[in-house]
């Protein structure tokens, strides 16, 4: 298989600003990494405490974050994620994160929140900054951890994915909530369900999420303008300026079977990022590359699944490959659906879904997650698997927003390692299954349908969930009056837009909601 066509090449990246791919002489990715795919936040809060506390004086943590909470505990009591981070950074790790500033609580945001988790580290010795160098409207919604340790490189390791440091997220595949309730829309009930992924990565790639998190923290750019902002930092004990970081060009040895490509989304803004003075648009390019050559099955998780590029994308592949089955997976209702809120965000999904289901007729199906006692299953996951040969894991969602406006972060994985099983090679292009993408979609549809029993075959895997979910659905509609059929999956349907909101939901999504972060002269076209 060549990487190359999967993978974007430098040039297709379409960033000549940023340092990245200059790391290993122009190649856009690296090659000998081992890549482990943590699903829901109690295994990789687990794993993250482990990688935390293992730390020695001399080492360094970097991470970036959207939400944060500082009491919310990685493995039981004692374990708050800002006591951790506080204490090995007084032992000597040089602790550095960036947290967006977010807004303020009566917005529905986590200004203060994220204050005080600065707080707590900073206190401690850490230097945690509030970051507020976005385009207007716009956010930090990288979530990574990078953690290197100078003397043993070989231990080298990030974690990059959509789970936040944040009440809600201590969630396991039982899905019976994090006890650190974050209230969510009142029908996720009083301790929501939350489905979330991580990927754990060691190698060469760590490198290159380490210099994404350097680019950022080195930017030149204020923090923050105004008095509001300037009051904020004084809060969290900020200081005037970064301190620059001591770290060496992080090259971790090779050490697994996994070629990674790590993928962001920067605006175009003024004042111009120095990394990305047009900004970077990968993400997107990368997703529409992949989906120009599935073939067989593209299997989504994702939050919001708003984008019309991305839905047309995924609608002239189903049209030209008449074999392909294409599979989303979202939550049930929007995480707040209030009069001004959830409306946008439905009209605009309602117009994706009805894209693809006019593509694909029966080849494609949108389903939703509840759980045995009938409270639905949050997804917050962002992950997708192509013909079970390449997959990506990381902070977008598929909407306007993550591809052009906010900055995210994601990792693309290509495994060297076959999975002979058949079919052998799905797609029928040579690449053959890969060992790491099969078995990540065989993880996820064995909880959807509570089954060790997954169909390796992408069509008999397809007509599987789609039973499942009948069967449910089915059993609801009878009145419940017999045993509950295995499986968690419902069929998706977005409540409709009352036509008397239509009008104010449209501008709401066009220019709040989902809004665009493209240069001037790409504005209005399907370029990226």
């Amino acid at each position: 298989m060549q990487l190359s066509t999967w993978f974007l090449d430098a040039a297709e990246r379409g960033n000549p600003s940023t340092s990245i791919d200059d790391r290993h002489g122009g190649l856009a990715w690296t090659v000998g990494n081992t890549c482990s795919v943590l699903r829901d936040g109690a295994a990789y809060f687990a794993r993250l405490h482990d990688a935390l506390v293992s730390t020695a004086p001399g080492d360094w943590v970097h991470f970036t974050d959207w939400r944060g909470d500082y009491d919310e505990r990685l493995a039981g009591p004692g374990t708050e994620v800002s006591t951790v981070l506080a204490g090995i950074a007084r032992a000597g790790v040089e602790v550095r994160g960036l947290v967006w500033r977010s807004h303020p609580d009566r917005t529905h945001f986590s200004e203060e929140e994220n204050a005080d988790f600065a707080k707590a580290v900073n206190d401690g010795g850490g230097e945690v900054l509030l970051d507020e160098r976005v385009r207007r409207a716009g956010s930090h919604h990288q979530k990574l951890f990078v953690v290197g340790h100078p003397a043993h490189p070989s231990d080298d390791v990030a974690f990059i994915g959509g789970i936040d440091l944040c009440h809600g997220r201590h969630d396991d595949h039982r899905h019976l909530g994090d006890p650190q309730v974050n209230p969510i829309d009142r029908r996720y009930g009083p301790r929501p369900a939350w489905h979330d992924l991580q990927l754990e990565v060691h190698g060469p790639a760590v490198g290159d999420i380490a210099a994404t998190f350097a680019e950022r923290w080195s930017d030149p750019s204020p923090l923050d303008t105004g008095p509001w902002g300037r009051r904020l930092a004084r809060r969290s004990n900020e200081p005037a300026r970064p301190t620059p970081l001591r770290l060496s060009p992080l090259t971790p040895p090779p050490i697994g079977s996994h070629a990674v490509q790590v993928l962001r989304t920067y605006a175009a803004r003024r004042p111009a990022y120095s990394f990305a003075r047009d900004g970077e648009r990968s993400i997107a390019r990368a997703y529409f590359k992949a989906f120009a050559r599935a073939r067989r099955l593209i299997y989504i998780e994702d939050q919001y699944f708003w984008s019309a590029d991305a839905a047309g994308a995924l609608a002239d592949a189903l049209r030209q490959h008449q074999n392909l089955r294409v599979v989303v997976v979202l939550p049930r209702f929007p995480d707040a659906d209030g009069r001004f809120v959830g409306p946008p965000n439905r009209i605009a999904q309602h117009r994706a879904l009805r894209t693809l289901r006019s593509a694909g007729g029966d080849r494609f199906a949108a389903y939703n997650l509840e759980r045995l006692d009938g409270w639905p299953i949050y997804v917050h996951s962002k992950v997708c698997v192509v013909d079970d040969v390449w997959f990506t894991v990381g902070s977008d969602n598929f909407n306007r927003r993550s591809w052009t406006h906010d900055s995210e972060v994601s990792c693309a994985v290509l495994d060297d390692t076959l999975d002979g099983r058949e079919p052998a090679d799905p797609a029928g292009l040579g690449d053959g299954a890969r060992a790491l993408a099969r078995n990540t979609r065989l993880l996820l549809w064995g909880e959807h349908l509570e089954s060790d029993a997954v169909p390796l075959d992408p069509d008999e895997g397809f007509e599987a969930l789609r039973h499942a979910a009948d069967a449910l659905d089915a059993w609801h509609q009878s009145g419940r009056v017999t045993s509950r059929p295995r499986g968690r999956l419902r069929h998706h349907r977005t409540d409709p837009v009352p036509w008397f909101a239509q009008p104010y939901s449209r501008l709401m999504y066009r220019f709040v909601n989902d809004p665009d972060g493209r240069p001037l002269r790409m504005l209005g076209r399907h370029a990226y």
